[in-house]
């Protein structure tokens, strides 16, 4: 049976998601400006298995940028919209405050729970430094198939990013400007850091070899800190990211890590920039799977084929 769900809306700040019965905090949509240098964007932190588990890291020392579950873009059209320093080929990470941009909240068109689910339509701007207008983003993300038995829960992510420049926006990473294993870009989870050493899981593979190869799913199982026992997420695309969006045309590569950091991410440019004519639409559509336990391959499997788009 589906447990029921409901929201909170802290006007401002941020949605929490909460299991009816219990009132358990779920997750936590953060919408409110942060520090310009970590390129200020929404992010969901805390993010928390049924049994009440953090599965999200937020502001670790060795990036302060990384916040639990986020879309970013770290390399676009020069500008950088993941935080931090930005990579140059040849000169290696740089403090480039000049190159550090933004996704700013521009309001929410639907915040509702029913039916044994909770969603919001969120709309965005994406910002270079210097505050001009590039892109307008619609996300929805919606809360589902919340399973106390399983000892699961679903999220799923869906973004709508439109080029509103007059010329091409190019979305890349620092495995485009010639850093080897480094393409992360796009939706990306930061674990906390007792998952370092985690178990990677695809469907015909396993562990960090994982690493720029393509699969509709991959899974990270890792162990917790302070409480006995593990958590495993689940990361996949849904089919329709095969056939649409510039630059599309197969599912992402996927960038992922164990060491030093427990970090997953469906890259939309690994090898090769994504390119996004003026006007175009880029549409994506994720799922995120929080589970209690360490599930193996058929278990992972299974739950996801269970789940329809």
């Amino acid at each position: 049976m589906t447990a029921g769900l409901g929201l909170v809306h802290r006007h401002g700040e941020r949605l929490t998601v909460t299991v009816a019965d219990t009132g358990a905090e779920l997750l936590s949509y953060v919408y409110r400006a942060e520090a310009a240098w970590e390129a200020p964007k929404p992010y969901i932190h805390p993010l928390r298995t049924l049994a009440g588990r953090v599965v999200t890291d937020y502001r670790p020392n060795d990036h302060r940028w990384h916040k639990g579950l986020q879309m970013t873009a770290s390399h676009l059209s020069g500008q950088n919209l993941w935080g931090g320093n930005s990579y140059v080929h040849g000169e290696g990470y740089l403090a480039l405050p000049g190159r550090v941009g933004s996704m700013a909240h521009a309001g929410f068109d639907e915040v509702a729970a029913g039916d044994g689910r909770a969603r919001f339509t969120e709309r965005l701007t994406w910002h270079p430094y210097g505050g001009g207008l590039w892109a307008d983003e619609t996300r929805r993300i919606e809360v589902h198939d919340v399973d106390p038995a399983d000892g699961s829960w679903a999220l799923t992510w869906s973004c709508a990013v439109t080029n509103r420049r007059e010329e091409p926006l190019r979305f890349g990473s620092p495995t485009t400007q010639g850093r080897p294993d480094a393409g992360y870009t796009g939706l990306f989870w930061r674990g906390p850091r007792a998952f370092a050493g985690g178990r990677v899981l695809g469907p015909d593979a396993e562990g960090p070899g994982m690493m720029g190869r393509q699969a509709p799913w991959l899974a990270y199982c890792g162990e917790h800190d302070g409480v006995d026992g593990h958590a495993t997420l689940v990361f996949a695309h849904s089919p329709e990211n095969d056939h649409t969006g510039a630059g599309g045309g197969h599912p992402a590569h996927w960038f992922v890590r164990d060491s030093p950091y427990a970090a997953v991410a469906p890259s939309l440019a690994f090898h090769e920039e994504l390119v996004l004519e003026p006007g175009a639409t880029l549409t994506r559509r994720y799922r995120v799977l929080v589970a209690d336990g360490e599930w193996d391959r058929a278990r992972v499997a299974a739950r996801l084929d269970a789940l329809a788009w």
